[in-house]
C-alpha cells in the first residue's frame, strides 16, 4: 500500500509513505512515487499524517453507566465516587455486561483514531469482575488496540480494610500500571503511605505507576510533591504519572516554583483531563469559580511531559464524551489559555507523543521508516487548521490494513452570492 500526496505532521512539503506488510517501508517526497499497479494507491490529497492518537486515561468500567442509579446532582468528585460504590450494592452486573460496556466505548475510541490506551479499572470490589473483564477485553482487540490496565483503588488503599490486598491481587492477575487515590484516604498520613506503597508494590513487580493524584480544589492536598519526590530518590521517574493534579492551580507560585524543581529532576509524566475538571472542580467555590485543571502551559514551558485525556465516557463522574480526544485539545486550550498560534500548532503532541511517552511506548510510535504501519490521517492541511476546525480521522490505519474510513460530510450552498 502506498499514501501519496500526504502532509506529515509538523513537516513542510509533500510526502508518499510505502507500507510493505505491516512495517513502513520508505517515506519519499510524493513526487519521487513511482508509478505501478501492484500496490493499492491511497491519494490523500494534501491531508495530514500522524501517528494514533494516545488515550492516557479513561474508565472502561465505568462507561456508559451515568444515571444508574442516579445522577450526580452536586457534579462533585466525592458524589461520583459515592455513586459507583451505590450502583455495585444495587446493579450486580455480569463480567459480560462490564465487556459489553467497554467494548462500546472502544468502539467509539477507534472511530476517532485512538489506537493506545490506558484504562483505570476498580479494584476494590472484593469479585474484582470488572479487572478480569478488562483483561478478557484487553486480548480481544489486541489486533486493532493496544490496552495498559491500571489496577485503581478507587475508595481508598487503605480506607477499604482489604484495599492493599485487592491491589496485590489485580496486579497479579495481570493488571499493567499501580493506581492510587491518595486524597480521597481518611488522612493525610494514609495517603502519603498510599503513595509509598504504589511504588514499592511498582518495583517488586515491574509496573508502571499512575496516581490520581490531588484531584480537589484544596491548596494543602500536596501528595504529588511525595509521588515526585519518591521517584525522584528511586530513580523511576520515566514509570510515573500523575494524573488530575487539579490543586495544583490552586497552589501558590511562591510553593509552585519549588515544587517545579523536584518535578524536573524526577521526569515523572502528566496526564490532564480537561473536560472532566472542567466539570468536576469548582463546584464549592462561590464566584470566582476555579478552572480546576493543572498548571498545563507552565508545565509544557518547563519540558515536563504534560498529555490530554478524556476520563470518562458517560458516568458518574462525567456524563458526556464519545471518545474525541480532539475536542478535548480544543477545550484544553481555551481552559489553558493555550490559544496563542504557538502552541495550537503543537497541540496534537498532546494526545500522540506526549501521551505515548507517558504510557512508555515512545520507542515503537510514530510515523517513521522501519516501525508498525499505525497512523492515521486526518482532514487537514495544516496543524492550525486542523485544531480550528475539529478535523476527523479519514482513515486509522494499523499494522498496514486500513481499520477505520470515514467519509467527510459534503456541504452545498443553495445561496446566489456563494454560487
Amino acid at each position: 500500500m502506498i499514501l501519496t500526496n500526504a502532509k506529515l505532521y509538523g513537516q513542510e512539503g509533500s510526502w508518499s509513505i510505502e507500507v510493505q506488510g505491516e512495517y513502513i517501508k520508505a517515506i519519499t517526497p510524493a513526487e519521487r512515487t513511482a508509478e505501478t499497479s501492484d500496490e493499492t494507491v491511497i491519494d490523500l490529497h494534501g491531508n495530514m499524517v500522524l501517528p494514533p492518537y494516545v488515550e492516557p486515561h479513561i474508565h472502561l468500567d465505568y462507561a456508559l453507566t451515568a444515571g444508574t442509579p442516579r445522577w450526580n446532582q452536586s457534579g462533585s468528585v466525592f458524589e461520583g465516587i459515592e455513586i459507583w460504590s451505590e450502583r455495585k450494592q444495587i446493579m450486580n452486573e455480569s463480567k459480560a455486561d462490564i465487556k459489553n460496556r467497554a467494548l462500546q466505548a472502544i468502539k467509539m475510541q477507534l472511530k476517532h483514531g485512538v489506537q493506545h490506551v490506558r484504562t483505570h479499572v476498580d479494584v476494590s470490589d472484593p469479585t474484582l469482575k470488572g479487572l478480569e473483564a478488562l483483561l478478557e477485553v484487553k486480548e480481544e482487540i489486541k489486533p486493532w488496540m493496544d490496552l495498559q490496565i491500571t489496577a485503581l483503588p478507587q475508595e481508598g488503599l487503605y480506607t477499604k480494610s482489604n484495599g492493599e490486598e485487592l491491589l496485590i491481587k489485580a496486579l497479579e492477575m495481570g493488571a499493567d500500571v499501580v493506581g492510587g487515590i491518595p486524597h480521597y484516604e481518611l488522612t493525610r498520613e494514609d495517603g502519603v503511605r498510599s503513595v509509598v506503597k504504589a511504588l514499592d508494590l511498582a518495583e517488586q513487580y515491574d509496573k508502571l505507576v499512575d496516581i490520581h493524584c490531588d484531584e480537589i480544589d484544596d491548596d494543602q492536598s500536596r501528595y504529588i510533591e511525595v509521588l515526585a519526590g519518591e521517584a525522584f530518590k528511586r530513580g523511576m521517574g520515566h514509570r510515573v504519572s500523575a494524573s488530575h493534579t487539579t490543586a495544583m492551580a490552586s497552589y501558590s507560585n511562591a510553593y509552585t516554583y519549588k515544587l517545579f524543581q523536584t518535578l524536573k529532576k524526577a521526569g515523572i509524566h502528566f496526564i490532564a483531563l480537561p473536560k472532566a475538571n472542567l466539570h468536576l472542580q469548582g463546584r464549592f467555590d462561590n464566584h470566582p469559580v476555579r478552572r480546576g485543571l493543572t498548571r498545563v502551559k507552565e508545565l509544557w514551558k518547563e519540558g515536563i511531559n504534560v498529555c490530554f485525556g478524556l476520563d470518562s465516557i458517560m458516568d458518574p463522574w462525567y456524563p458526556l464524551g464519545d471518545g474525541n480526544l480532539m475536542h478535548v485539545v480544543e477545550v484544553g486550550l481555551h481552559a489553558c489559555h493555550m490559544t496563542d498560534h504557538d502552541h495550537i500548532v503543537k497541540s496534537l503532541n498532546l494526545i500522540t507523543t506526549n501521551g505515548a511517552k507517558a504510557l512508555g511506548i515512545e520507542e515503537n510510535y510514530g510515523v517513521q521508516e522501519g516501525k508498525k504501519a499505525n497512523l492515521i490521517v486526518i482532514d487537514s492541511d495544516s496543524e492550525y487548521d486542523a485544531v480550528r476546525t475539529q478535523a476527523p480521522v479519514l482513515y486509522s490505519i494499523r499494522s498496514g490494513k486500513v481499520m477505520v474510513e470515514t467519509k467527510p460530510a459534503e456541504t452545498t450552498m443553495n445561496v446566489q452570492a456563494f454560487s
